[in-house]
């Protein structure tokens, strides 16, 4: 069988890396079948797709914004018609299953729409002036070449959240995707291809992270950085970046799920499952800390273990799979290994822990119980499917737990009593908080974003989603014909 050659866009053409290298990728729920070789970008590249940008600019950003949310409508458009070939790709190439593939796809759909429909926004705003005959206003502008990084457990809903973002407010993009998922930053780029986005608006290059993703975050032609990935990557950006540039992160979390005692437990159960399990654990707010109030939590750890281990393992184009494998074997050495600190922590492992004998780099979805807040397996992020169940005396004391973290991206209460709720919409220290649903499910015109280490400030998507990619200008116009000084010439 043929192996697929893939190639890199740059400047409106699909070329070969100046490195004259390739690496290859494989189907993580069967590692014997060879997805195809991708480009091996370089420093080259980089700067090639740099200047290609550089040089798109101008012409770009003189569009108006509702001509450029045109070409993001055809692309939500044309996304639809190929939604499900999309998914079907996703799978095979990063596990989820198909079901969640396809929510993938309708996401970046969802934000293709909303971005299109910012095209007739963009807002400013006006104001008053302390001096006679003088109008204040403030307008928005594009900043110039941004970089977006992406990861791979969402390789379309993600480069669509930044990339469209990135176009209407009137930029130019160098997109570097996950190495683990080109193929679908590839198709993503051909349709915004078709949809009618000019040459050297959006250049893609693969390649790895240490070498494609610093020299495009040092460049000082870059305005801007979007990353979304592990926390560790964030900080580095932080460093190389240097002054000058905007920088925006999204960096993962360890959220949790309270239930309290007053809460309908089946439901609390349904969203502990879906929240813990789906995408295999393997999203930025997965529910990976369940915090149960002492007088439900030894009736609620029972029906969380029984329907656990009732949950079908294996390839997500199967539909009857319910979890699928880890997007790649270090990936699994990672969970294994978290899964023995917890058992050697002293946690209690209640079922799951195990490597199916599959070929795919899958893990048993995994309960652990008992656990307490100095346990590494209670604060860091595993990103697989382990989830760990601590008990709480009462809200105040789960709200502690909550926060007990360095983290702050998505959290969640399940309780029947209205005041509880708005206590802890108060009191968490997340970017998100559900009520009576689980800690995954944001929808595209609201703001997504964390807190503490989980994010830099600023937030994707939603009415934020193009303040990142915008400069904010204040603008002052004296009409009166005379010099006015601003705190001088006032009363």
């Amino acid at each position: 069988m043929t192996i697929p050659t893939y190639k890199m866009y740059i400047d409106g053409k699909w070329v070969s890396s100046e490195s004259g290298e390739t690496y290859t990728r494989v189907n993580p729920a069967n590692y014997n079948e060879v997805l195809g070789k991708f480009q091996q970008g370089n420093e080259k590249d980089v700067d090639k797709a740099i200047d290609a940008a550089e040089e798109a600019f101008e012409k770009w950003r003189e569009i108006p914004p509702p001509k450029r949310g045109e070409i993001l409508l055809k692309a939500a458009q044309l996304l639809r018609q190929n939604k499900e070939e999309l998914a079907r790709i996703m799978t095979r190439e990063m596990g989820k299953v198909l079901m969640e593939a396809r929510g993938d796809v309708q996401e970046a759909i969802d934000v293709c729409e909303l971005m299109a429909g910012e095209g007739r926004r963009l807002f400013g705003r006006t104001t008053t002036s302390e001096l006679r005959d003088k109008f204040a206003m403030t307008v928005r502008l594009p900043l110039g070449v941004v970089a977006c990084i992406t990861p791979w457990n969402f390789p379309v809903a993600i480069p669509a959240w930044k990339i469209a973002a990135a176009l209407i407010c009137g930029n130019t993009v160098v997109f570097k995707p996950s190495s683990d998922t080109p193929i679908c930053a590839i198709k993503f780029v051909e349709i915004l291809e078709k949809a009618g986005v000019p040459k050297g608006v959006v250049n893609l290059v693969t390649g790895p992270g240490g070498t494609v993703g610093t020299h495009l975050v040092k460049s000082k032609k870059v305005r801007a950085v979007s990353f979304t990935g592990h926390r560790d990557t964030g900080a580095q950006i932080l460093k190389d970046a240097g002054v000058g540039k905007k920088i925006g992160l999204e960096m993962g979390s360890k959220n949790p799920i309270i239930i309290m005692d007053d809460a309908d437990l089946k439901l609390a159960l349904d969203g502990v499952i879906w929240g813990a399990f789906g995408t295999s654990g393997q999203r930025c707010t997965a529910a990976s800390r369940i915090i149960v109030h002492k007088k439900v939590k030894q009736k609620f750890e029972r029906m969380l273990i029984e329907k656990t281990k009732r949950l079908r393992i294996g390839n997500g184009l199967d539909p009857k799979t319910d979890v699928g494998p880890l997007v790649n074997k270090a990936a699994q050495d990672k969970v294994i290994g978290y899964i023995e600190i917890g058992k050697n922590e002293g946690a209690m492992l209640c079922c799951g822990g195990k490597v199916p004998k599959l070929n795919g780099w899958f893990v048993e979805p995994t309960i652990f119980t008992n656990t307490s807040s100095d346990m590494r397996i209670f604060q860091d992020e595993i990103f697989g499917p382990v989830t760990a169940l601590t008990e709480a005396r009462n809200l105040d004391d789960a709200i502690d737990l909550a926060n007990a973290v360095e983290y702050g991206l998505s959290s969640s209460i399940y309780t029947k009593d209205i005041n509880n709720a708005f206590h802890a919409i108060k009191h968490l220290e997340y970017g998100i908080t559900y009520v009576n649903a689980p800690t995954i499910g944001a929808e595209v015109h609201l703001p997504f974003g964390g807190a503490k280490a989980s994010g830099s400030g600023w937030k994707e998507v939603g009415w934020t989603g193009t303040e990142f990619f915008s400069e904010e200008k204040t603008v002052f116009i004296d009409h009166s014909g005379k010099l006015q000084r601003a705190q001088i010439d006032i009363g």
